[in-house]
């Protein structure tokens, strides 16, 4: 059917909760809860990725969801805040109760097996939050490798974790790299667990490229077995990097998929 007469999609619902409380979770990432009775109009949540789209005025920018609790009607959110920098920061740094806060969704399309081997989780602070939503999920004997690049050792949180999860902290001002070269490094020359790996790498776009050329033509990773994608990318505003990443992600399979 042409594009012409294809039917609209219907708008997607928008709902708007309102802040209930704020948890400091590192001296850059703030945890917002939100409530109310807009909660009980969401779905089930089935993945550890699930997202919404935030909208300040005519702008939205998107979000993992943290957790949600239906029984008390909270949605809880974490933001990494950069002083005035942006949207989204700035309104959680500066967020009171009663505070409304408007939404659209969920998205998402992830989960981790709970029969896999071992799970490798790689991220920035952008993918905190998805990578703390799957640790809850795993069940307790499951072996889990997580890599996670932060600011400096100031900026670790804690994470829900079992005597078979192994947090390796990589810390940007120790090495004095840019976003993702360290976490790059890092994965790069770890041992690689033996067994049925499932991998979920999220974050910098810059730090994309080199990972996914390391776990298909390196490791020999099968593709079904990766989550692979750039959250955000240096020098672009969210509006930015989504209306470039279809190119940057073609230019990426063009190149390593020969």
């Amino acid at each position: 059917m042409p594009d012409a007469e294809r039917p609209a999609r219907p708008p997607r619902p928008v709902r708007t909760l309102t802040v209930r409380r704020k948890q400091r979770l590192s001296p850059s990432m703030v945890r917002v809860i939100l409530g109310g009775p807009d909660v009980d109009e969401l779905p089930v949540l089935t993945f550890t990725d699930h997202y919404v789209k935030l909208r300040f005025g005519d702008v939205t920018r998107t979000y993992t969801i943290r957790w949600l609790d239906r029984d008390a009607r909270e949605m809880a959110i974490d933001f990494v805040i950069h002083g005035d920098e942006g949207l989204a920061g700035p309104w959680a740094r500066d967020a009171e109760p009663g505070d409304e806060l408007s939404f659209v969704g969920p998205g998402g399309a992830w989960a981790p097996r709970a029969d896999a081997d071992v799970h490798l989780f790689v991220g920035d602070e952008s993918a905190i939050p998805a990578i703390a939503a799957a640790l809850d999920l795993l069940p307790r004997p499951a072996r889990a490798e997580v890599f996670l690049e932060v600011a400096s050792a100031s900026e670790r949180q804690e994470l829900p974790v079992t005597d078979a999860t192994t947090v390796h902290w990589i810390h940007r001002d120790e090495a004095g790299t840019a976003y993702g070269e360290g976490l790059t490094y890092a994965v790069e020359s770890a041992h690689v667990p033996d067994g049925d790996i499932e991998a979920f790498v999220h974050g910098n776009a810059d730090m994309i490229k080199p990972l996914r050329h390391h776990l298909f033509n390196v490791i020999g990773m099968p593709r079904d077995r990766v989550s692979i994608s750039g959250y955000w990318r240096t020098g672009m505003n969210e509006d930015g990097w989504q209306s470039s990443k279809r190119a940057f992600v073609e230019q990426m399979e063009a190149e390593q998929d020969l």
